[in-house]
């Protein structure tokens, strides 16, 4: 069973729940039961009505073990917990002009599951079982764990209650900061938890540019923490245990964005290895759609069963425990099975493990020879061959921890990091203590490894900066284009640098082919662009402020002076537009004035842009005045050019609109 904090709450209270607070960081609680004649049935739902029937149908089929899955033993609890990762249809939004916005048509929705099931003779068929879904946009596995320790027994001793009452907590919580380290308060307890930095975010979770520059650190010395990435709690030694060489192969199909089937005996198991899977090619943006925990229910199940031999799997990583996926999606190309059964379970484990025979009085490296990496005989050759040929359909007998794939890697495992990694003997606390350390030693490799094999594309997010002396009042230089053949061949002629030249084989180069052309690289490299452009873009900003504008103008000629009064005049004019909140639908004033929850999400953002306003307005009057008189004639004979000009330098006013106010909201005012 899992053990929870201890926790307590006042019910005789009535919860105060702020639903707006609230959807920050889930969309609802819900607790689901296991009717024998009905299915599954959501009995609980909090907030009400915000699911409909299909959702909630969908929701419960993926919230419940495959039989194949569970204990055998008649007079016990077991308490499991994992997730699932489902694709939310949404009711498309009008724009501003009342076009259907279709960017976000769907999202999807993470349900993180507490399952108890109650083995009881006494019961109509031995037992029953519930589950507490905690379902959120959100992949911040460090959360909603420990959360559902809390929520999952709290709902079994004092029912609905339970989900109202957290509900509630959680309403009080902050925002989300992505890659910070935030304290959450629930009850009489608070958890301490480090959110994945924007970085890692899927691009449809909205994170602002300026979160995702902040967590662009590619790499730390050994002394300093691990910078995590998505699902940076998730057990990467313990998931890959058995297949620790094929870490390599993995990294790659995911980099890629190949198709893998990961099939382990129980979901927590198989949840485990695919969070464990996507961890892997930090700090790279994963886009390829993984499953954690996939059943036959899933809508997306019917295409996938439908796809013929030779047709083109979808790029997808799914986490399944039901034997009867190695049929239906027979036509995947790469096939992982993790994971040991169960104690008293119907499924047969072949699984060696290094701590299996041996009781070892100090830790010590794994090496080869207990890992059975490298040692030869002509058994082991007999029994890797008779698993190539029998296939994955041979897990339909017994369990083996084995991979099977038709791919060619072209990288190298690197052993000496395998012989870095500590063996806990029989110990399960030391076991625990050891996977953490095992688990930062292989994070640490991948994450070096992910990062030199991203470098060659750093020079097209190089960034400049105005020169010292010169004028800032221009436009920033365009970043270097990208051109993929071209990127190429200038990959073949200068190689991938030393550090990935000495871990890779030959066929080095196909790798970076097929990454250019898999569904990780695009998003990424877009994103990194954004966050390069953002960058140079704040720089600049930055020159504009420090300008002494009246030194400027008197190194100009004339025509330069007056090209100058354009450019800050047109710089002012995109400045304000970004800053503008339109305060109701047809009538008000347009008031700069930054919500502070705004405020909250994009930091100094709301603030520079003030700042950089008002100093534009300043600059563009001195540099009006300096103009001569004829030319501040013809200035002003454009009726929004001399709207911009009048009044004082902190009202700026934009042309055809009320007089814009730059005013910031503190978190107490009212909205």
């Amino acid at each position: 069973m899992s053990r929870s904090p201890s926790f307590s709450v006042r019910t005789e209270v009535s919860p105060s729940v702020d639903s707006e607070s609230l959807q920050r960081w889930v969309v609802a609680f819900c607790a689901i039961r296991f009717d024998l004649e009905q299915g599954q049935l959501v009995e609980e739902c909090y907030p009400q009505g915000c699911l409909s029937n299909n959702e909630e149908l969908e929701i419960a089929y993926s919230s419940f073990p495959d039989s194949v899955s569970q204990h055998q033993n008649r007079s016990s609890i077991h308490d499991c917990i994992f997730f699932f990762r489902i694709r939310r249809i949404l009711k498309k939004s009008l724009d501003e002009k009342g076009v259907a916005d279709s960017s976000n048509a769907s999202k999807f929705l993470y349900g993180y599951v507490f399952n108890r099931q109650r083995h009881d003779e006494r019961l109509k068929r031995g037992g029953e079982q519930k589950s507490v879904v905690i379902l959120s946009y959100n992949p911040y596995s460090s959360v909603f764990r420990p959360l559902l320790q809390i929520v999952g027994p709290l709902f079994f001793d004092i029912g609905k209650k339970a989900l109202e009452h957290i509900a509630a907590y959680v309403s009080k919580w902050p925002a989300p900061v992505p890659g910070k380290v935030m304290d959450l308060p629930i009850g009489n307890a608070s958890l301490k938890v480090n959110l994945p930095p924007a970085l890692s975010l899927p691009v449809e979770s909205g994170v602002f540019c300026e979160e995702v520059a902040s967590s662009v650190a590619p790499f730390v010395p050994n002394n300093q923490p691990f910078p995590q990435g998505l699902f940076h709690d998730s057990d990467l030694f313990g998931s890959f245990r058995g297949i620790l060489l094929q870490l390599w192969v993995l990294w790659e199909l995911l980099l890629i964005g190949e198709p893998v089937l990961i099939i382990a005996p129980t979901p927590p198991q198989c949840c485990e290895a695919v969070a464990s899977l996507v961890s892997l090619v930090a700090p790279l943006l994963c886009s390829v759609d993984f499953r954690p925990y996939f059943t036959i229910h899933d809508p997306i199940f019917a295409r996938l069963n439908s796809i013929q031999e030779g047709e083109a799997f979808p790029p997808m990583i799914l986490g399944v425990t039901n034997l009867f996926f190695l049929k239906a999606l027979r036509n995947i190309p790469h096939i992982v099975s993790v994971g040991s059964p169960p104690p008293n379970s119907n499924r047969l484990s072949l699984t060696s493990r290094s701590s299996a025979g041996r009781v070892s009085g100090r830790p010590e490296g794994l090496g080869f020879q207990q890992l059975s990496l490298k040692k030869f005989s002509p058994s082991n050759f007999l029994s890797a061959v008779r698993l190539r040929r029998d296939g994955p359909l041979c897990l339909m007998t017994e369990h083996k921890e084995a991979i099977w794939s038709t791919y060619s890697a072209a990288t190298k495992p690197d052993t000496s990091i395998l012989n870095r990694l500590i063996d806990a003997g029989l110990s399960p606390r030391v076991e625990e203590s050891m996977s953490v350390v095992n688990n930062e030693i292989l994070r640490r490799h991948f994450l070096e490894l992910t990062t030199n094999f991203l470098a060659p594309f750093s020079p097209y997010f190089r960034i400049s900066t105005p020169s010292e002396g010169s004028s800032p009042y221009v436009d920033p230089p365009s970043l270097p284009s990208f051109n993929a053949d071209e990127f190429l061949a200038s990959l073949a002629a200068r190689g991938p640098g030393k550090f990935m030249l000495k871990r890779m084989r030959s066929n080095w180069l196909d790798l970076y082919s097929r990454f250019l052309n898999g569904p990780n690289f695009m998003p990424w490299f877009k994103r990194r662009r954004a966050v390069a452009e953002q960058e140079q873009d704040r720089l600049w900003r930055q020159a504009r402020i420090k300008t002494d504008i009246q030194q400027l103008m008197s190194r100009l000629s004339e025509l330069e002076i007056v090209d100058s009064f354009n450019v800050i005049e047109r710089l002012l004019l995109r400045e304000i537009q970004t800053m503008i909140k339109p305060k109701g639908k047809l009538f008000g004033t347009l008031e700069i004035v930054p919500s502070a929850e705004s405020l909250q999400q994009s930091g100094k953002s709301g603030l520079d842009s003030i700042a950089t306003c008002q100093k534009l307005k300043v600059d563009l009057q001195a540099v009006f005045h300096v103009l001569s008189k004829d030319m501040q004639q013809l200035m002003l004979s454009n009726p929004e050019r001399a709207s911009l000009l009048q009044g004082n330098p902190e009202s700026p006013k934009l042309p055809g609109r009320p007089l814009i106010q730059i005013a910031v909201v503190s978190s107490t005012s009212p909205r």
